[in-house]
């Protein structure tokens, strides 16, 4: 990204800049550690399910990024936002065939899980995997892209704080309870704190998005969008961020208090000096050069969390 972009290999430009391993695993996996955790205490962990279930998730997170990047570029040739992809574009490196070619294979790799999945999870697992892959493509695709109007903040909440560790922890909870012919009824079946134990996931990896948003709320102004940026400028933005930090790291003490867990569900607090050291940077620092390994930064935070909160609900409780 701050590369001359001349000096990009075809490699580099889909790995470095539209792939972005160090953005999209670890923002992918969070949610999905969670929901290995439960399955551990509750004695239902399904290896193969949760592995297919993460690769599907995985490609439709990657879909909709280059998806994203497509539309940019496709919509708004104009804005200078990832100039490295518009000399790409120049010099032929980069096509749109090759990028819708790239989207629809992510999307069809993951369709592909569907008769395995259809056959464990039934119709429910179906509906998540759909509900998925509506969100990636229509954030920034479709005739009226939901970033656009600014709700792309809540439902990437819900998406990974809520149906990607529900989803993750359901499909092996189906493996063990043969529920493929119960329909959506299975999904009442689970326990409530499945639903909401992953919120604080959820707003972690939601403020991956939101310093993308502070480095582009120029551009996305140009774009049309009405992001949190945009609409309330970085005051408003840097107070949700800050927010959705303070969940984050509140709740664990309110599942604790309220929801019967155990006082190791505290383990995720050890990761506050490096959530300090991220939100001290966003709420100092506006520009991409300062804040562009902050976005990979937060995506390992949310990772860490979620790995460290998978541990604290597996741990038996004696």
């Amino acid at each position: 990204m701050i590369a001359d972009p001349v000096a990009l290999t075809a490699r580099q430009i889909w790995i470095r800049l539209l792939l972005y391993p160090s953005h999209t695993l670890p923002t992918a996996a969070a949610p999905v550690l969670l929901g290995v955790g439960l399955a551990l205490r509750d004695h239902i962990f399904a290896p193969l399910p949760i592995l297919i279930a993460f690769l599907a998730s995985w490609l439709i997170h990657v879909g909709g990024v280059f998806n994203d990047n497509y539309e940019l570029l496709r919509r708004h040739p104009d804005v200078s936002e990832h100039p490295e992809l518009l000399q790409a574009l120049q010099i032929g490196t980069l096509t749109f065939t090759g990028l819708r070619g790239a989207i629809g294979v992510c999307f069809l790799l993951a369709a592909l899980t569907g008769p395995y999945l259809l056959s464990i999870g039934g119709s429910a697992a179906i509906v998540i995997g759909i509900i998925g892959m509506a969100s990636g493509y229509f954030y920034a695709g479709g005739a009226q892209p939901y970033v656009k109007h600014g709700l792309a903040d809540p439902i990437f909440l819900a998406m990974f704080g809520v149906v990607a560790v529900a989803g993750s922890y359901y499909i092996q909870w189906a493996a063990w309870h043969s529920t493929a012919s119960h329909g959506l009824d299975a999904l009442l079946q689970m326990p409530r704190e499945i639903f909401v134990i992953g919120l604080p996931v959820g707003a972690l990896v939601t403020n991956v998005m939101l310093i993308d948003d502070i480095r582009d709320r120029h551009f996305d102004a140009a774009k049309g969008w009405h992001t949190f940026a945009v609409r309330f400028g970085l005051s408003g933005i840097r107070g949700e961020y800050l927010t959705l930090t303070a969940l984050a790291y509140l709740m664990p003490l309110g599942c604790w208090l309220w929801l019967d867990f155990s006082a190791w569900i505290l383990l995720p607090l050890l990761t506050a000096p490096l959530a300090y050291k991220v939100a001290r940077a966003v709420c100092t620092h506006d520009q991409t050069k300062d804040l562009i390994m902050m976005s990979p930064m937060a995506s390992y935070l949310s990772l860490i969390y979620s790995a460290l909160m998978a541990v604290s609900v597996a741990i038996p409780v004696h």
